[in-house]
């Protein structure tokens, strides 16, 4: 029983040529990069910088922002390598097929599933909210039943249903379509952040910024399957402020980057992956780096950051100075621009999905491509409907930072698989090398795996609870249906 099987890339490449399985290859480097900061531009800036900066990281918020984007960043050059090595759909399901093997394989897209589903789901209920709050402004109130989330007052979320069925119609259209309209509503979306970075200029108060970074507080309250895994494992107690709440801030602020790397689960639609998708990759990850660390340090001086709202802060900070026609504008530009947040992420999560079913692990029929528009249609409408549900029916609250620990992950394991590759396969022609190997990936991984046990113990036990479930999907489905083991069975009676 080889579970530890990898599929060449050669292989890999070949599948791609299979007519009833090719993806359309439509989309450029800029493309991509609008893709990627499409996806990363949403909560993070609209939400975050407000629950961060009061409760962790104080004016300092953009040290948090700027870290976190480092720890991507390392990450974002092994990925570089990898989807200009191997342009084929998948992301780290792919990488990892290529290198450690099936069963890791088959780990990591089980494991992506759960970051992009969820991430979607708790994006739609976040859209929800703005979207609920607008109407709220010009008269039109929703019954909290039909528009709050479902736990905090709401029985089923019926905007952020209509909202997922909306963009996984316009993905079944083509992903150029999708990219065209993405790339209006970045920027629309790009246009009200620096807007709010410029306007916000002229009413910044010194006195905001002091202490910049506020002396450390211990939170020694927090306990049971709350707690941070570090202090479980080393008796440390959670910190906020100081450098310590800084660094630990970390782990909340990551979530603003996820989902940069679904450039990578498109390599297979780009027209010159080899040079394209590193473009994709590491260009999107530092123009947002540079937007979330001016917007946060701007909106931690317009307002102390005691008194920032966890809701709104971007918004509520021009209310507090007097501006309340900037936070209409604001919002609105939350409402436009969270709308491809989740289009993007329901976009990689149907290319895992199609991965995995062209592979065999997952039902064959997921990986059929529209004859018409070019795309992997089934496996968008089954992950539509899930998020749908997802987001209208189960409370997410407690679930969003499952998010993290799966992203976080996934990078973990394309660190290591990219040391791999390096010795098991030098011969390969890579258009993107990473550059220090192994240094880079070795520090890939360290990162990570801060971050990761800075996360409450609570949402380990969950994640374990899901790899278990995976792994019993994979004993019962995905290791018989392998055509690869299905191939080498065959070559082996032969």
């Amino acid at each position: 029983m080889n579970v530890l099987r990898t599929k060449s890339v050669e292989q890999s490449i070949r599948d791609t040529e299979e007519p009833a399985h090719r993806l359309r290859r439509d989309l450029s480097a800029f493309d991509l990069t609008v893709f990627g900061v499409g996806v990363i531009i949403g909560t993070g800036i609209f939400v975050l910088t407000g629950q961060v900066a009061r409760d962790h990281a104080g004016p300092a918020v953009a040290l948090s922002f700027i870290l976190a984007a480092v720890v991507c960043g390392l990450a974002a050059l092994c990925y570089a390598e990898f989807a200009s090595t191997v342009p084929v759909a998948g992301s780290a399901y792919t990488f990892s097929y290529a290198t450690i093997g099936e069963f890791p394989a088959w780990i990591i897209g089980w494991d992506l599933i759960l970051e992009m589903a969820l991430g979607a789901a708790v994006v739609s209920v976040g859209w929800s909210g703005y979207f609920a709050s607008l109407l709220d402004d010009v008269g039109l109130t929703l019954p909290e039943a039909i528009a709050a989330p479902p736990g905090e007052g709401g029985t089923v979320n019926v905007p952020a249903i209509c909202l997922v069925l909306l963009v996984t119609g316009l993905l079944i259209l083509g992903v150029k379509i999708s990219s065209r309209v993405n790339a209006v509503v970045v920027a629309i979306k790009v246009s009200i952040v620096l807007l709010v970075i410029f306007a916000g200029l002229f009413f910044i108060k010194g006195s905001n910024y002091e202490p910049f970074i506020p002396p450390a507080t211990s939170t020694p309250e927090v306990g049971g399957l709350d707690a941070p895994l570090m202090q479980v494992l080393f008796g440390i107690t959670p910190v906020s402020f100081g450098w310590l709440g800084i660094f630990a801030a970390i782990a909340i602020v990551f979530f603003a980057y996820i989902g940069f790397d679904i450039v990578a689960t498109a390599a297979e639609e780009a027209r010159h992956p080899q040079r394209d998708l590193p473009i994709g990759l590491i260009g999107s990850l530092v123009i947002t780096a540079v937007l979330y660390a001016a917007v946060s340090t701007v909106v931690a001086g317009m307002q102390n950051y005691t008194k920032l709202s966890t809701d709104a802060p971007l918004a509520d900070a021009f209310k507090f100075v007097g501006h309340p026609v900037f936070a209409t504008i604001i919002d609105v530009g939350a409402v436009i621009g969270l709308t491809t947040v989740v289009m993007i992420l329901l976009l990689g999560q149907s290319r895992i999905f199609f991965a995995m079913g062209r592979d065999g692990l997952m039902p064959p029929w997921l990986s059929v491509v529209h004859p018409r528009f070019g795309t992997p249609y089934r496996s968008t409408v089954i992950m539509g409907v899930i998020v749908a549900v997802l987001a209208g029916f189960i409370p997410l609250a407690e679930l969003a930072t499952l998010v993290n620990i799966g992203t976080l992950f996934a990078f973990l394991v394309v660190s290591i698989a990219v040391m791999v590759l390096r010795r098991t396969r030098p011969d390969l022609p890579r258009a993107f090398r990473t550059p220090w190997v192994p240094v880079i990936p070795v520090l890939s991984v360290l990162a990570c795996l801060f971050v990761m046990i800075n996360l409450p113990v609570e949402t380990w036990l969950r994640f374990l609870a899901w790899m278990v479930i995976g792994i019993i999907v994979y004993a019962g489905y995905g290791y018989r249906h392998s055509r690869v083991r299905r191939a080498e069975a065959a070559s082996i009676k032969s």
